[in-house]
């Protein structure tokens, strides 16, 4: 199997994008973020470079719109799906729900129109969610504002979150950067976790909503300890072994 398509070299270049967008630019510090030679380091940039996740720059690369919703949207799209599908068994018929502006949960807000005859009220933090939830028949919502994160587009801020502490919701749907078993839930900026954070303590249920690429991996700032979470839903069966760490920790669906 060639370097490029190993599961070794895809998780390195996984990591890679990690460095990345957390603002690591040069091959030299690359490389020892990753704890691999400069020459492997120039081997995937041009794989990424190929695919266009990068842009290379003098003594580096870049992200190439990395965090626009679009580019995410269609990432891992069967495996948003298959959680959608999970989620929507989650969302109660009448009360308050609240949404995050990730595109796992976007997914969710497009599938609403499913369930009928609904009495819900809605916040979310996610602009496209918003514009989603609005055309849900039996759905009345809300939007935070606040200042859109420089990574993601979600609202995020003092006025998102004071906006947040004005409903009592039943469930808010999450989803998170990464999941680990020891830290819990993380993010790539502090004000995503924020937010997120609220959103959660405004809720009697938080449901968090993260595809299997996600497990076993860190951000740089701490979310949603495990015991802060009461249902996890992945893309994965019940059973799997890469749910382990979570087990009798959280309901996992």
């Amino acid at each position: 199997m060639s370097e490029e398509t190993s599961a070794e070299g895809d998780h390195r270049r996984a990591s890679i994008m990690t460095a990345l967008r957390e603002g690591v630019r040069r091959v030299d510090d690359l490389a020892l973020a990753c704890g691999v030679s400069t020459m492997t380091i120039r081997r995937d940039l041009q794989v990424l470079e190929r695919r266009n996740e990068i842009r290379r720059v003098r003594g580096g690369a870049v992200p190439v719109d990395a965090w626009t919703f679009d580019h995410r949207l269609g990432r891992s799209a069967a495996a948003k799906d298959a959680i959608a599908a999970k989620l929507l068994t989650l969302v109660p018929d009448k009360g308050g729900i609240g949404f995050d502006g990730s595109t796992t949960v976007h997914r969710l807000a497009r599938c609403l129109k499913e369930r009928s005859p609904l009495d819900l009220t809605s916040v979310t933090t996610g602009f496209e969610t918003f514009h989603e939830l609005s055309r849900t028949p039996g759905c009345r919502a809300y939007a935070t504002g606040g200042t859109a994160d420089p990574h993601t587009g979600s609202l995020v801020g003092p006025l998102a979150e004071v906006t947040l502490r004005q409903f009592a919701l039943h469930t808010c749907f999450l989803s998170a950067t990464h999941l680990d078993g020891s830290v819990g839930s993380t993010e790539f900026t502090a004000d995503e976790a924020a937010v997120k954070r609220v959103l959660a303590a405004v809720s009697e249920r938080t449901v968090l909503a993260v595809d299997s690429s996600k497990l076993a991996r860190r951000a740089v700032a701490t979310c949603l300890s495990l015991d802060e979470i009461d249902v996890l839903v992945t893309d994965l069966g019940p059973g799997d072994e890469r749910l382990e760490p979570y087990r009798g920790l959280v309901e996992i669906i």
